[in-house]
């Protein structure tokens, strides 16, 4: 397959129409080829490749593990060799000390086969006291802003976690496409986060988080992620109640299904009987 380049608005042009026809966007976080292909398959708008998925395949609770900009950049080629139909966003760490250059960070990730970024892993989840640390040596959430615009600039694609209403204010007025209100860990599964709001919660955060994004600019995509926000059933309720338009899925698309499917099928070829010819 010959490897394709998603123009910014060319990925935009899709998402808007599919959100025209009343089809929600699915953004699928794959940390390997084979999710990547059956996630196609299965019709997502977007594969998003994060370092932190690597850790999820390891069946360990999602981590960051190592350096994430490399593990990201290494994850391009194995996922771009069986997939050409949809655009791939790659996470970066925007706040890494050993890559202070973002513009050419970000060219390191187009290079890969990235038609698009997002800031993950990102200090808008990590609570103030990591916030205020990371910020007084110049490397905190200003740096996410600064590699969010840089990507607008480049014209490159751009999907933006944010945590908080302040966030989300500034990630929309510096040219963010996408905004996903970050709820938190995701429930479930063999290593999911138990504890945490309810659904209702959830939705309670991700209005405010969406309202703040819309005060700065009315053609901010909405998108949700995390938290309660687990299950296909889950988004019903989401997209009922808030103006987001999709959902992008990491634990729930790479981690989740596939507990699930090798247990059931363990289980089934377990169960078998030997039949003995007497």
């Amino acid at each position: 397959m010959a490897m394709r380049m998603f123009e910014r608005t060319e990925i935009l042009s899709k998402i808007t129409s599919q959100v025209a026809e009343q089809k929600a966007i699915l953004a699928a976080g794959s940390s390997c080829g084979l999710v990547a292909k059956c996630a196609v398959l299965g019709g997502a708008d977007l594969l998003v490749v994060y370092s932190t998925g690597l850790s999820r395949l390891m069946g360990l609770p999602t981590s960051r593990i190592g350096d994430s900009n490399a593990r990201t950049l290494e994850l391009a080629a194995e996922i771009r060799n069986v997939v050409s139909s949809v655009p791939v966003i790659g996470g970066v760490e925007a706040w890494d000390p050993l890559r202070l250059d973002l513009n050419a960070l970000l060219d390191k990730f187009w290079a890969a086969g990235f038609s698009g970024v997002i800031n993950y892993p990102t200090i808008s989840t990590m609570g103030e006291k990591w916030r205020q640390r990371r910020g007084r040596v110049g490397l905190g959430f200003e740096r996410e802003l600064e590699m969010i615009a840089m990507a607008r600039k480049k014209n490159i694609f751009s999907l933006a976690y944010v945590a908080s209403p302040e966030d989300a204010k500034a990630m929309a007025s510096i040219g963010a496409d996408c905004i996903v209100p970050h709820v938190g860990a995701t429930r479930g599964g063999l290593s999911g986060n138990e504890e945490g709001q309810s659904i209702r919660e959830a939705i309670r955060r991700i209005n405010d988080i969406n309202a703040a994004a819309r005060s700065m600019r009315s053609d901010v995509i909405l998108l949700c992620h995390g938290g309660a926000i687990a299950e296909p059933q889950d988004t019903v309720e989401v997209y009922r109640s808030t103006q987001c338009v999709g959902f992008v899925g990491a634990s729930s698309i790479e981690r989740i299904p596939i507990e699930r499917a090798v247990k059931a099928a363990a289980e089934e070829f377990k169960a078998v009987p030997l039949a003995r010819n007497h």
